[in-house]
């Protein structure tokens, strides 16, 4: 499932960043594309949080280290892209 809402995130992104290209209206691809990073957040989270209930501590170990910095870097990326439109319009209005 991670990977389903991690690839829709991924397509609105570009979405969004094509229909502004294009001059068209982006914004609801925008709220798509960052609605599906925060969906893909919760879900990894759900994820930890079944390995912590049934203590399952090797997947946590082996896991969550680098899922860690996977997901702060991805999230990042998916934020600033997905304003990216909007700061391009800010900065052409002046």
């Amino acid at each position: 499932m991670w990977i389903i809402l991690g690839a829709i995130a991924i397509v609105a992104t570009f979405t969004n960043l094509y229909m502004y290209k294009a001059g068209k209206d982006y914004k609801l691809a925008m709220a798509i594309g960052l609605s599906f990073t925060a969906l893909e957040l919760c879900l990894e989270y759900s994820l930890v949080s079944g390995w912590v209930k049934v203590e399952d501590w090797s997947a946590l170990l082996d896991v969550v280290p680098g899922m860690e910095r996977a997901l702060w870097v991805l999230t990042i990326i998916s934020i600033v892209l997905n304003i990216t439109p909007i700061l391009l319009e800010l900065k052409n209005k002046k």
